[in-house]
């Protein structure tokens, strides 16, 4: 599996781009925004996307969907969204607390992710985590194999996600971080929805919000 990222958006915001060179079929980790952008990466690598994942729903991780779903008028890609964070997209993800009002969401989300879910790319598995605390329905996507876990915004290198938006909530965030992201192997690489990637050894080890748990 190949992992492409990405930084866009008006809060640079992580995008990730997996690809399965074997099928060339790939999956797009929270479209947030310019998806002609990632688009034209996959189609530049020979590339065909088949799936659109949201870790969750606030509009900055799902503001350049419209333009990925479409990239194929005859055959709409379709997005997975938890249904918890479903009320979130449909109110544009908290666009306006933060001034934006012009962007397309892209299509409504289809595919309900549930924890225990487990999705298919090619040869490879993620498992769905929901790791509420951030939103709602915000989930992970782990690949054990790899070592990869695709986190959003519940833990960011020496940070956590905010729990001051609508939804949130920080006891939840916590048991969620305990609970679903230090359960996995230290090695596991945690790729964020904002800032440089991690892993769990080291925020089990120096992340300054996680010493009381």
């Amino acid at each position: 599996m190949k992992v492409v990222s990405f930084t866009l958006g008006p809060v640079a915001t992580n995008v990730y781009l997996l690809g399965d060179p074997e099928t060339g079929v790939a999956a797009v980790i929270d479209p947030a925004w310019d998806g002609k952008v990632v688009v034209e990466e996959a189609g530049r690598r020979g590339w065909r996307i088949a799936h659109i994942w949201l870790t969750h729903a606030h509009f900055d991780h799902f503001g350049g969907a419209g333009a990925v779903a479409h990239s194929d008028p005859e055959a709409p890609v379709p997005v997975a969204l938890h249904p918890a964070d479903l009320p979130l997209w449909q109110s544009r993800g908290g666009a306006t607390l933060f001034g934006v009002r012009d962007f397309d969401p892209g299509p409504e989300p289809t595919v309900a992710l549930q924890h225990g879910t487990w999705l298919q790319l090619g040869r490879h598995r993620f498992e769905v985590r929901h790791a509420p605390g951030h939103s709602p329905g915000h989930v992970i996507f782990v690949e054990h194999e790899a070592r990869l876990a695709f986190c959003g915004d519940v833990i960011f290198m020496s940070g956590v996600g905010r729990t001051d938006l609508p939804g949130g909530d920080w006891g939840t965030l916590l048991r969620s971080i305990r609970e679903q992201v230090l359960s996995l192997p230290d090695e596991t690489q945690l790729l964020t929805g904002h800032g440089p990637a991690t892993s769990v050894g080291r925020e089990r080890r120096v992340n300054p919000f996680l010493v009381e748990i």
